[in-house]
C-alpha cells in the first residue's frame, strides 16, 4: 500500500529558529513559511535529496499541534507521511481492517494540495501516520 516516505513532520515552538538551524547551520534548502489556517499551522519544508522535513508551528489557538507542544515543549517528531497510489483504496482497506482514520474519515487537501488522511497512533505503534495521494 505505502510508497515512498514523503516527509517527516517536526512540530516546533519557534519556526524561525528551527528554519535557521536547518538553513544556516545544516546548510539545507528551506522553503518560505506558508500559513495554513485550515490546518492550524505555519509550515516550511526542508528539501533533502531523498525526502523532506516539514517544520510546523501552531497557527492560532485552535491548532491541532498546540497540545503536542504542551507535552513536548522543545518540539519533536509529530508524524510520518507516506505516499499512496490511491488514497480512497487505502482508506477502504484500512477501515475494513478496523483501523481508525482521524477526523471525518474522508480524504481532504493537505499542505501540499494533495489528498491526505491521518491514521490514529494507537493502530501504528504510537506513531501518527499521514497518507498522501502520490499524484
Amino acid at each position: 500500500m505505502i510508497g515512498k516516505l514523503n516527509h517527516i513532520a517536526v512540530a516546533v515552538p519557534d519556526l524561525e529558529e528551527a528554519t535557521s538551524i536547518y538553513r544556516d547551520v545544516l546548510g539545507a534548502k528551506v522553503s518560505k513559511p506558508h500559513e495554513l489556517p485550515e490546518h492550524g499551522v505555519t509550515a516550511v519544508f526542508v528539501h533533502l535529496e531523498n525526502t523532506k522535513i516539514e517544520l510546523i508551528q501552531p497557527l492560532g489557538d485552535q491548532s491541532p499541534i498546540d497540545s503536542f507542544l504542551k507535552r513536548n515543549t522543545k518540539g519533536g517528531i509529530h508524524h510520518l507521511c507516506y505516499e499512496v497510489e490511491d488514497i480512497f483504496a487505502a482508506k477502504d482497506q484500512l477501515t475494513s481492517q478496523g483501523r481508525t482514520i482521524l477526523g471525518t474519515g474522508e480524504p481532504y487537501l493537505g499542505a501540499n494540495n494533495k489528498l491526505v488522511l491521518f491514521l490514529h497512533p494507537k493502530n501504528f505503534m504510537g506513531s501518527l501516520i499521514e497518507l498522501e495521494q502520490a499524484n
